[in-house]
Formats: C-alpha cells, structure tokens, sequence
C-alpha cells in the first residue's frame, strides 16, 4: 500500500471515512479527544496534528486491513507516496501473477475500491480479490476429478480429455460441478460484478481491450472457429489486470443467483454473436445446465489467498 508523507485533517478524516468509525469510535481508537479530531477534520488542509498523533495515525493506517487501506487511497490518492517494500512475502505478492497453493493456476489481484459498473456505469465499490487469468482448463478439472472421484465431462473419450484440448477451458460442467471444484481449490466463484470488473478495469471501458468493437480479439461466432480455443490464445484481448478470454470463447458460471436455482453466465461463447460477448451483458440458466460453450474460472478474497501465500512461504 501507500503511506502518508504529511497528516492533515483532510487524511483524518479519510481514515475515520474509510474505518467506518463515528468520530466518537475513531477517538478512542487514536486514544485523543472527539474535540481534537472534530478540530483536524473542520481545518482539513490546514490544521497538522502533533508528531506523536502523526505516528498514531501511521500505525491506525498500516495495521488497517486491506479494504479499509484502499478505501483510505480512493478517498486521498494525492496525499499518498510509496511504501517500502519489507519482506519475502510482500516481494512475491508484488509481482504480477501468483500461483494459488492448492490448484496451481496463476492468478491475478483486482485491487479494492469503486468501478464503473453495467451499461449505465453506475460506481461499485468491490473488495480486493484475485482472479484466475486463465477459464478453468481441461488441465486443471482433471486434477480435481483425480482428487474427488467426480464424474468426468461428457465430451471426454472413456473419461480422459484429447491431448489437443488439454488447455482449452473446460466445458459440459453444470453449476454444481464447478461450485465443487471452487469448494475444492480453497477459492469461489466469481460474483457478477467480480467478473465485470476484472474484465473491463475500474473506467467502464466497452472491452476487456478497450472501446473499439474488435471481434478478431476474442473467440466469437464472426471468426468461424467453431470450437474452443485455448485460454491464452488471445493476448491482445486481455482485460485490464492482465485475464484472457472476458470476451468469447466460453460463457462462465459466476455465483450470483438471479432467481432459485438459476446463477449469472458472463462474457458469451465461441457460440454467440460478437455483441452477446459484452462484458455488461446479463445471461443466466438453470443450475443442472451443461453445454459445450460454457466453464468458468475462479476468484479469491485477497487477505485469504495473501494469508494463505504467506503460511507457504514461512513453510519453506
């Protein structure tokens, strides 16, 4: 995260904002009078508290869980510089991508704080999560059925996957199959709006790529493929953060329930026209629904997966 260079009552107040404490709660908190801090936030960019109630601030701040910090960096984004980088696991933590321990897919973090969200760009805030780069290969189902004893796909030859589909997004799985999986890798299926932002940034941008409609970025019915592709095949139509395929080549399960026993799909298909593959448009089916234009990928709460990276490390 960042860190303050010089408090003010404008940082005072973000920090109370972003604890979502009462003045009364941040006090006793900082353990100063109400009366001091209604006097820091009232002068906002003029008033500077003491050098030990700076320091208070500081430690409130860094000891602050990761959503509460970025609140704080939504709320103040100019009065923050960098921090220093102290540690293994924040040396690992800072690169682009890490592996989850438990089903080895690379990941990639989405930060904490306000997107633009639907048609309408409506702002939504959303905790820090990470994201697989990649849909949920063929690969990767394997080792979960190796490890569960779950029914394989039905496009599967006597129950093992065609070597030439081997990275290819798993399909023919319903929504109960790919829920087990997530309870199975330790992580969860995505929410809607977990999907939407990792797919078009915190701007609201049309594409994962951009504004510009570019069917030849993504596996759509225009480019006549006719069938999966594999996960990294389009890397000029990667989202913001780095994820391949939030447009085309499989529609994916998110968690989201929009009435019993029916969850959200997003990003179209190889299946479906370039302007179903948008990353606002809203698809559902039933539970028990498996067709071979539809996988899924998985997310995980940010302070759970870093914690979790964090336990490996000591443990090496």
């Amino acid at each position: 995260m960042a860190t303050v260079q010089r408090w003010s009552g404008v940082e005072v107040r973000a920090l109370r904002e972003a604890k979502r404490m009462s003045i009364r709660e941040f006090a006793a908190h900082l353990g100063v009078s109400e009366r001091m801090i209604s006097k820091w936030e009232a002068g906002r960019e003029s008033i500077q508290p003491r050098p030990v109630n700076q320091a208070a601030l500081d430690t409130c701040l860094t000891r602050s869980d990761p959503d509460t910090q970025a609140r704080f960096t939504f709320l103040t984004g100019d009065s923050l510089v960098p921090a220093v980088d102290d540690g293994a696991a924040r040396d690992l933590l800072a690169n682009k991508e890490v592996r989850h321990p438990i089903d080895g897919s690379p990941m990639v973090k989405v930060d904490g704080g306000v997107y633009l969200s639907g048609p309408s760009i409506e702002p939504v805030w959303l905790p820090a999560f990470y994201i697989d780069v990649y849909p949920t290969s063929n690969a990767d189902y394997a080792r979960f059925v190796a490890a569960t004893g779950r029914a394989t796909p039905r496009h599967w030859d006597d129950g093992v996957f065609p070597d030439r589909i081997e990275k290819h997004p798993v399909v023919y799985v319903t929504w109960q199959d790919v829920a087990a999986y997530a309870e199975w890798a330790g992580k969860q299926l995505p929410t809607s709006q977990q999907w939407e932002k990792a797919a078009r940034g915190t701007r609201g941008a049309v594409y994962p790529w951009g504004d510009q409609p570019t069917p030849a970025k993504c596996n759509v019915r225009e480019n006549g493929i006719g069938e999966t592709t594999p996960g990294d095949c389009y890397r000029s139509g990667v989202s913001p953060y780095g994820v391949y395929d939030m447009c085309g080549n499989v529609w994916e399960w998110c968690s989201t329930e929009v009435s019993p026993g029916r969850h959200e799909l997003k990003g179209g298909a190889w299946t479906s026209p370039f302007d179903r593959a948008t990353p606002t448009l809203v698809n559902d089916a039933a539970a028990t629904m498996c067709d071979d234009d539809t996988g899924f990928r998985c997310v995980a709460p940010a302070d759970e997966l870093e914690r979790l990276l964090n336990d490996t490390l000591r443990r090496r």
